[in-house]
């Protein structure tokens, strides 16, 4: 059949601006699919604490617009998973690698985001070089001293300003509530933890100081967070929070614990954030319920059921868990600076290989293709009111 040219080119032009249409309207879907709340976490709370975010490097660096534009529109402050730790700033005696906190700080800084430093000193992720003379010997009390003295006030003023708050000492006790016999403990002696937040206060005397901890929900434990800012006090040492990282599951960490942990820290003194916030929806792998990132388990298959996706009513579960956690933080505002959940997505989470490798977890709002988990982020939002 023969069609004037004419005819052909209004046909083409029509198809070319269907085209348009559709594709633009993908595109604009694909924008706005993970906004289908209304209302984004940062904002539900803006009125009452911070809502932030644990990034990793690639995160940092903005490599995924996806990504980037989700931590943007979602939270307010933001954590480092692991540039900020001794081994990845100062690797080595002398030298220091600051371009992957540069571009942390450079992406909280550009959207105004209260910028958390994390960690100056813990027994983990330290290299051994930190203790040890050239002949391998470990270092006198001074001496490390000196060393910590250097790296806080190098780490620190370097982002003077810019990162507002420090996780200063973290993970120092043991599960009783007792100090951990760390390097940093044995040469240094029980007042290292002074210390570190002497030369932290020095190096930015407006950055907010903190002591950060897993399981404070445990009475022992928590007593020995007292100790720890009460013995800060007394000396006129600046402590503005405690932070209880929040690594839960559906269970574990009852409410009850969860608001006495929060009722203890008012007593004392200080605020209490929640800065590692994650809720394992998988089997326990041991009994202790520790987040010590040393542990680790073997695979077993029933400690892995989710593989092919989470079921709809475990789901559920996750949503009034936090929905029920979320209450309790709105109940006691006033005392909560920040929420952080550790991670941005369920492909994030360090929970897939901690502590057993190889596992699916799906602990956080986010899902791995980064769209919301709608039942759980309604519970958060839900909160808010």
């Amino acid at each position: 059949m023969y069609i004037s040219k004419s005819i052909r080119e209004i046909g083409l032009i029509a198809a070319v601006g269907l085209c348009s249409i559709l594709l633009f309207s993908c595109k604009h879907s694909a924008e706005v699919k993970h906004d289908t709340m209304g209302e984004t976490f940062k904002d539900a709370f803006k009125d009452k604490f911070y809502i932030g975010v644990a990034i990793n490097r690639r995160q940092a660096l903005q490599k995924n617009e996806k990504e980037t534009t989700l931590i943007k529109q979602y939270f307010n402050s933001i954590s480092p998973e692991n540039d900020l730790k001794w081994e990845n700033i100062h690797p080595s005696q002398g030298i220091y690698n600051f371009d992957p906190a540069d571009s942390y700080v450079k992406t909280g800084t550009e959207s105004g985001m209260f910028i958390i430093g994390h960690t100056l000193v813990w027994h983990s992720q330290t290299p051994d070089w930190v203790f040890t003379d050239e002949q391998e010997n470990l270092l006198t009390r001074e001496e490390l001293l000196n060393r910590m003295k250097d790296h806080i006030d190098t780490v620190v003023s370097r982002y003077k300003g810019k990162i507002k708050g420090w996780d200063v000492v973290n993970e120092a006790l043991n599960e009783d509530g007792s100090l951990r016999d760390s390097k940093w403990r044995t040469i240094i002696g029980d007042d290292y933890i002074e210390k570190a937040f002497e030369f932290a206060h020095a190096a930015d005397p407006e950055a907010e100081l903190y002591y950060n901890d897993y399981n404070l929900y445990k009475t022992e434990k928590r007593s020995g967070a007292i100790k720890i800012v009460n013995s800060l006090k007394e000396k006129g040492i600046p402590i503005k929070a405690v932070g209880e990282q929040g690594h839960y599951n559906l269970d574990r960490a009852s409410l009850q614990d969860i608001e006495a942990t929060i009722q203890d820290f008012i007593k004392a003194g200080v605020n209490v954030n929640f800065t590692e916030l994650d809720v394992s929806v998988l089997p326990e792998a041991n009994a202790d319920a520790t987040a010590d990132v040393a542990n680790s388990e073997a695979y077993k298959e029933d400690l892995n059921p989710y593989v092919e996706g989470l079921p709809a009513e475990v789901e559920d579960r996750l949503a009034q868990r936090y929905g029920s956690i979320f209450k309790l933080f709105v109940k006691y505002e006033k005392h909560i600076d920040r929420v952080t959940f550790w991670g941005l997505s369920d492909a994030d989470t360090w929970l897939n290989n901690w502590p057993v490798r190889g596992r699916t977890n799906y602990p956080l709002p986010f899902n791995r293709d980064y769209t919301l988990k709608k039942e759980v982020a309604k519970a958060i939002l839900d909160a808010a009111k």
